[in-house]
């Protein structure tokens, strides 16, 4: 695919837009002022895989995160402000990252040149972020209701407040709920503007509901080339975000860093209890750093044919499997054996040591 080529933006040791590789990102959720569980939740994301991470700041007191954060982690920090432009600078002197902020929230022209010049002055940049609860009163009554061209024009008003300082470090997110609407807002935006653009469904659900609407919402626009950094939303353990956040980028074949594991549905020819076993090689595969596609099939039928294109994998059959790589047959295993001597094979490749 072609992906579009946004304005490049550098948050930290992080860059997105033009060719960079499209960045994950997540925020913390636990109360603002208890620094050590903030740290300890930060912590784990950044070991999970998230390169950007968010943190609410709603006062004075909360800005300290912002030092505790840089300290116990190495990726990008954010400061997420609203309407107290004052707290803006003060996260900025604190050492953040780059600053969430919609321009329009926090008074007069004098407030928004303060908070521009504060970030020209740091080098970091300003995301802007729009939904359907924070449309401009002028701007809703101009269309109604919450639409794709009204989320558009909001976020282009708030960009022009800060090229009117000429600020032009921005990064723009355009979110809404409902996934149609967010698709074409997105679209419409990255068609009239060159800001790279943050992705996410907002107020996506529980794990399940939410992966679905993500990898919908999400993965849409980045097979048609928009979208320079994710951000999952989950009502659930933001560490999860992370991982349905990496699934979302290998399926659109923009991310080879993990294993890849695919399983067909099965049917009335598995002769084996392939789902059981499924399940277990799932969290087995987590420590495996060499990407690799695995095949688990329920039947010798078609299973290595059919997944001729995975690295290893095995196809069931009347309690005894297959093992094959790239499709051909490597050797017939007892089914009580099959898991582990998949294992040991794979663990095999992933040091390198490839068993003949």
């Amino acid at each position: 695919m072609e992906r579009r080529k946004a304005k490049q933006v550098h948050i930290g040791k992080i860059t997105i837009g033009g060719n960079a590789p499209i960045a994950v990102q997540s925020m913390l959720c636990a109360p603002a002022h208890d620094t050590a569980a903030n740290v300890e939740q930060a912590v784990r994301l950044e070991q999970a895989g998230c390169q950007i991470v968010r943190v609410a700041v709603p006062d004075q007191e909360a800005v300290q995160l912002i030092p505790a954060l840089k300290k116990a982690v190495s990726m990008p920090i954010v400061a997420d402000i609203h309407f107290d432009w004052r707290l803006a600078i003060e996260a900025i002197a604190a050492g953040v990252d780059k600053i969430r902020l919609n321009p329009g929230n926090i008074g007069d022209a004098s407030r928004v040149k303060a908070v521009a010049d504060a970030c020209s002055s740091a080098g970091i940049p300003i995301r802007i972020g729009v939904n359907g609860g924070s449309l401009e009163k002028h701007i809703l009554a101009k269309y109604g209701h919450v639409t794709p061209e009204a989320l558009k024009e909001s976020a282009l008003y708030h960009a022009a407040l800060l090229e009117r300082f000429d600020f032009h470090d921005i990064v723009i997110s355009i979110k809404a709920s409902d996934v149609p609407t967010m698709v074409e807002a997105c679209k419409l935006t990255a068609q009239a503007c060159p800001y790279p653009l943050h992705l996410g469904v907002t107020e996506a659900g529980t794990e399940r509901s939410g992966a679905v609407k993500s990898a919908v919402g999400i993965g849409s626009l980045l097979l048609s080339g928009i979208g320079d950094t994710i951000r999952v939303s989950l009502t659930a353990d933001p560490v999860r975000e992370i991982a349905t956040a990496k699934a979302i980028l290998s399926a659109c074949g923009l991310r080879k860093e993990k294993v890849e594991l695919i399983s067909c549905p099965t049917c009335c020819r598995t002769r084996i209890e392939i789902m059981g076993l499924t399940e277990k090689l799932e969290g087995l595969l987590q420590n495996v750093k060499t990407p690799l596609k695995v095949a688990v099939m329920g039947c010798a039928v078609n299973g290595p044919g059919e997944a001729r294109n995975a690295d290893i994998g095995i196809a069931g059959g009347d309690g005894i499997g297959l093992l094959f790589k790239k499709g051909k047959i490597i050797k017939r295993v007892p089914e009580e054996a099959l898991l582990n001597v998949l294992m040991e094979e794979i663990r095999a490749m992933d040091c390198g040591k490839e068993s003949e």
